[in-house]
């Protein structure tokens, strides 16, 4: 009898090894199949399939158990771990990469990108030497083992580019994957369709299936916007069975997945830092929109508005943009998307969100922790990138920040006229310290 429990005891540890094996194979090939095909036909690159340090460096060496191929005749990549899990991402024009899935294809017609990406002139001005030097040393490896790899630093004074950095062979015209920075792109536009009487605050029954007796009809859009939804969402990038993992490299419609979660707890009483949230928002403002509007409505109401050209967003394979972690920019575009939020939503002398919608996305969250969140806006460094270090007390106070995986940041500090952009490949991300980046900035003006 003892023998037989034992049998099936270890049987069960082996099934449970399998699944969580499948699982861990096919987000890997997922994973790299997805950022092969937005390096290469997004943003232009040559990268080797096999050994692109933006998927076989650091933490990603497990990757290089993939075979990749990349196709220039479907503008598609296609990884699998020694030809099982095999997972493919084709490019888009308009829509931005997506993996591929059996019946799943965008419904709207795609938006016609802009033919030239050239960098746009800007006002410059020359900055001091120390603040030159405190530039370049971002671009300085001081742990060989844990490397920051900084590609882009742009800072912005008064709205003149006083300097800006990039290491070969990154330019000006290069596009650069903001990644959750993204979430205050999403954040700045519902803006726009709250001023437009689309959409407002206190909107509850946001979704078709969140109609009253469900509980998660009290939802509403100001709790969306302040990740305090109440849905059940774990943000794990390390468990293979995580919903952000699931969301983002396993299905084909992101905004179901998110959407068909439960509540863990009631609607507007609990933080938790959601990319589920974010692209709940991106599927309501396409269904308030319509889908022929919805994908020429970032570029219409604010991209072409304050000239970033450039910018590109990614959509899902059913055709929903993926706000939560997908866009492309260059890094002075993704400064005009700080400095617009410097000029309190104006540009030019032009209003391009609410009044007052700033102050609204950097208004801290009650619910959150230490206040260090406002509406897809952090307002204070976690500490994975500095935040509890010794640099932050000369960070002001004012300062707000977007920040993305592998060490994508944007700061707006708005006592001090400042906005800084730091884009690069920090896989290690606690390789990167913000806060002592921004205050070396701070000091150096």
């Amino acid at each position: 009898m003892l023998f037989w429990i034992v049998l099936l005891a270890l049987g069960g540890i082996v099934a449970g090894a399998l699944v969580v094996f499948w699982q861990v194979i096919g987000i890997g090939a997922a994973y790299r199949a997805k950022v092969l095909a937005t390096e290469t036909f997004g943003c232009g690159r040559t990268l080797d399939p096999v050994s692109a340090i933006e998927i076989s460096a650091d933490a990603y060496s497990l990757l290089r158990l993939f075979p990749a191929r990349v196709d220039p005749a479907t503008a598609s990549a296609t990884a699998s771990f020694f030809g099982i899990r095999r997972r493919t991402a084709r490019w888009r024009p308009g829509l931005g990469a997506a993996l591929v899935y059996d019946g799943y294809r965008p419904v709207m017609p795609p938006l016609p990108v802009a033919t030239s990406l050239a960098a746009a002139p800007w006002p410059r001005r020359a900055g001091s030497s120390s603040l030159n030097a405190a530039v370049l040393r971002a671009f300085t490896e001081p742990h060989p083992a844990r490397l920051r790899r900084t590609r882009a630093v742009v800072v912005l004074r008064g709205g003149d580019i006083v300097a800006e950095h990039y290491a070969a062979p990154f330019t000006t015209n290069s596009l650069f994957a903001g990644w959750s920075m993204t979430k205050g792109v999403l954040a700045a536009l519902v803006g726009i369709l709250v001023s437009d009487g689309r959409l407002a605050l206190s909107d509850r029954e946001l979704l078709p299936a969140w109609r009253a007796p469900d509980p998660r009809a009290d939802i509403s859009l100001e709790d969306l916007l302040r990740m305090r939804s109440g849905l059940r969402f774990r943000e794990v990038y390390t468990q293979p069975f995580s919903d952000v993992l699931r969301m983002l490299y396993t299905v084909p419609d992101a905004v179901a997945y998110a959407a068909r979660l439960p509540l863990i707890a009631t609607p507007g009483t609990q933080w938790s830092y959601s990319s589920g949230t974010t692209n709940i928002l991106s599927g309501i403002a396409r269904r308030v929109l319509g889908d022929n509007a919805y994908v020429a409505w970032p570029r219409h109401a604010l991209f072409d508005r304050i000239g970033m050209h450039s910018a590109q967003l990614e959509a899902d394979a059913a055709g929903t943009f993926l706000f939560s972690s997908y866009m492309l920019a260059t890094a002075r575009d993704w400064a005009r998307m700080g400095q617009l939020h410097l000029q309190n939503g104006v540009w030019e002398g032009t209003t391009i969100l609410p009044e007052d919608w700033v102050r609204f996305c950097t208004t801290p969250t009650p619910q959150s922790p230490t206040a260090n969140y406002g509406a897809h806006w952090w307002l204070k460094l976690q500490p994975d990138i500095g935040g509890n270090s010794a640099a932050v007390a000369r960070v002001p106070k004012d300062a707000f920040f977007a920040v993305g995986h592998e060490g994508q940041t944007l700061t707006v500090i708005p006592s001090l006229d400042l906005v800084i952009v730091r884009l690069g490949l920090s896989i290690y991300i606690d390789a990167w310290n913000q806060a002592e980046f921004v205050a070396d900035i701070v000091d150096a003006l």
